[in-house]
């Protein structure tokens, strides 16, 4: 079978050649294009300020006679510089030479202070002195271990044993001797037959407080100085 052929074909190909080389320039092929004249110029873009006003002849000032207070008159001082600057050499402190060290045949040398050979930091004003926060900080923890010292001292007086004055003394004395008698006298009273067991416990009982009397007796008596627990 045969191919099939567009009729319009002939008009597509003429209206594409027709219309091929029309937008090959920069824009529209006619376009009225800008005159040498009417160029972009400088500070043209900015605003403009609004134009002033003509100040009428009846409101215009007259300048002042007397010079206003932010006015300060320009004073001119006459010096001399050259006697100037020769003062102060002759005032002026000499120039200390700067010590070098020579380490090698060709003259290679460096500055002898700043390479550590030279005895600077050992000739300070204040070299070997104590810093004064350390001074402070010792007196500061000096104070705070004397407070500590204080405040243990008064828990130790506070808790101390008291002493028992003389009198007291004879007055616990007397009554410890008077308690052993009667505790005596009745131990003394018991039955010679101890035959039950009630009998047996009251003298051991009897036997034990004689003997505690005795040994609290022997304490008072042999120490002259008692101390009391709280």
């Amino acid at each position: 079978p045969l191919r099939y052929i567009s009729k319009y074909s002939e008009f597509v190909r003429r209206e594409a050649e027709k219309n091929k080389s029309q937008w090959k320039t920069m824009g529209p092929a006619k376009v009225a294009v800008p005159s040498p004249n009417d160029f972009l110029q400088k500070r043209s873009k900015e605003p403009k300020p609004a134009p002033k006003k003509k100040e009428e002849e009846g409101e215009k000032l007259l300048p002042l006679s007397v010079p206003r207070r932010t006015y300060h008159p320009v004073v001119r001082v006459k010096k001399n510089f050259i006697y100037e600057n020769a003062v102060a050499v002759i005032r002026g402190e000499p120039k200390k030479p700067q010590h070098f060290c020579v380490d090698s045949r060709q003259g290679d040398k460096y500055l002898l202070e700043p390479s550590g050979l030279f005895p600077k930091y050992t000739r300070k004003k204040n070299y070997g002195v104590i810093p004064k926060y350390v001074t402070r900080r010792n007196e500061e923890m000096k104070r705070e271990e004397e407070e500590y010292q204080a405040s243990v001292l008064e828990q130790l007086q506070k808790k101390a044993m008291k002493t028992l004055s003389e009198e007291e003394r004879e007055n616990v004395l007397k009554a410890l001797k008077k308690n052993w008698e009667e505790t005596n006298r009745a131990f003394q009273s018991l039955p010679v037959l101890t035959d039950t067991s009630y009998k047996r416990m009251h003298k051991q009982e009897l036997e034990l407080k004689l003997q505690q009397l005795e040994h609290d007796i022997a304490a008072i008596e042999n120490h002259k100085t008692v101390y009391i627990a709280n």
